[in-house]
């Protein structure tokens, strides 16, 4: 699950972690899930099989998940998870997740989220735990959400993942968003501030942010809004930015300013276009961008375009990072879709292509067929290929 500024939530358990290593793709020997209801308790198990893969040096190993939760109160449930992986990544020892949560919801709009989760690894015997307590209030005129996580130096859910370890964060937010009568066209007005703070455990800040943000909510659904952002972010070590240019260690701060327009879903072409500019890393950065867009060309048919540009100008040099797509999609029944994707990304030099077929044969059981390209365009000839996939998966849903 997310959480409130970054994302910096670990995600306990994600499936695309079986099957998958370094790129290539392991055979599943074997495997099984059970998912269901026992009058107010939800129960998941899965056991999955997989075998060894040269390429990636994968061996053999066993997954093991299991989930319950417990419906109490009106609104409200509480519930533990288990994952783990016979084999660790690392190639010795084992891997094991062991956590509780709760969701705690009073009145209509308040709720508390929070958990606990803890790993065992081979060589990792401290700080090897994590936690969250959120509260939210999503009310239609106020919204107020304040947030602690914590995750130690050696959570390590290796079933799942987590995008930055080491980390104390505190977060805040609120909102307010009056509606009006007073303006025809106007469904409400939006005002809302954050602010986040991130340390590792030894006490040093690592990032802090302030965001704010206002907006204007039309009755056609059309959204303008105009944000700031000042951020203090610290760099410990030197990383490369783009081929040409490698931000060294230390602190900076940078702000920026940014202007959305939301186009509507109700018209036959929409999606989010903005534009963008401030400082970064002791030099600056201009954005333009069209994202979430999409176009019906016809009952059964869309395009959805994305395209994002950056012109960065740093001491250590000056780059663009572009990357432009589309993706189509027909469904010539409720049931039944094929899609594709085609991507160029400036920054890698590369093209990708994913097309993928879905369809629901009976009720709650499908068949996916995935065929999936990337290729480098660096080369002088047609664009040279450096992964290709082609995967069939078929699931049947059995009640009983």
């Amino acid at each position: 699950g997310g959480g409130g500024g970054n994302g910096n939530t670990p995600q306990m358990f994600y499936s695309r972690r079986i099957g998958l290593n370094a790129g290539q793709v392991i055979p599943i020997d074997a495997g099984a899930r059970l998912t269901g209801k026992v009058g107010t308790t939800g129960i998941g198990i899965l056991n999955i099989e997989a075998g060894d893969e040269k390429v990636s040096a994968t061996p053999a190993t066993n997954f093991t998940v299991v989930r319950v939760k417990q419906d109490i109160l009106r609104r409200s449930s509480i519930g533990a998870l288990f994952t783990g992986r016979s084999v660790a990544q690392t190639g010795t020892g084992s891997n094991q997740l062991y956590g509780a949560d709760g969701v705690f919801a009073f009145y209509q709009n308040l709720v508390v989220n929070t958990y606990w989760a803890r790993t065992a690894s081979d060589g990792r015997t401290s700080e090897d735990t994590s936690y969250r307590a959120q509260l939210d209030y999503a009310g239609d005129r106020y919204g107020l959400q304040v947030e602690q996580l914590g995750i130690g130096r050696n959570f390590n859910p290796e079933m799942g993942f987590v995008r930055r370890n080491d980390i104390q964060k505190s977060f805040a937010l609120a909102r307010f968003s009056p509606r009006t009568t007073r303006f025809a066209s106007v469904r409400k007005f939006f005002v809302q501030g954050s602010f986040q703070h991130l340390e590792n455990g030894a006490g040093r800040k690592e990032l802090e942010s302030v965001d704010a943000e206002a907006a204007i909510e039309y009755q056609n659904s059309d959204r303008l809004a105009l944000s700031y952002n000042r951020t203090y972010e610290y760099i410990p070590v030197p990383f490369r930015i783009a081929p040409t240019a490698t931000v060294p260690v230390g602190g900076y701060d940078y702000n920026s300013v940014k202007l959305t327009f939301n186009i509507g879903q109700q018209r036959p072409f929409n999606g989010i276009a903005s534009v963008e500019y401030g400082s970064l890393y002791g030099g600056t950065k201009t954005a333009v961008g069209f994202s979430r867009g999409r176009m019906r060309l016809a009952t059964k048919l869309s395009v959805e375009p994305t395209i994002t540009l950056n012109h960065v100008e740093l001491p250590q040099g000056t780059f663009n990072t572009n990357l432009i797509g589309s993706r189509a999609t027909f469904t010539p029944t409720a049931l039944m879709f094929v899609s594709a994707l085609v991507q160029y990304n400036s920054t890698a030099r590369s093209l990708a292509a994913n097309v993928r077929f879905r369809w629901e044969y009976i009720p709650g059981s499908e068949l996916f067929v995935v065929y999936n390209e990337q290729r480098d365009t660096r080369g002088l000839g047609f664009p040279d290929l450096t992964n290709r996939a082609f995967i069939v998966k078929v699931n049947r849903l059995i009640r009983f």
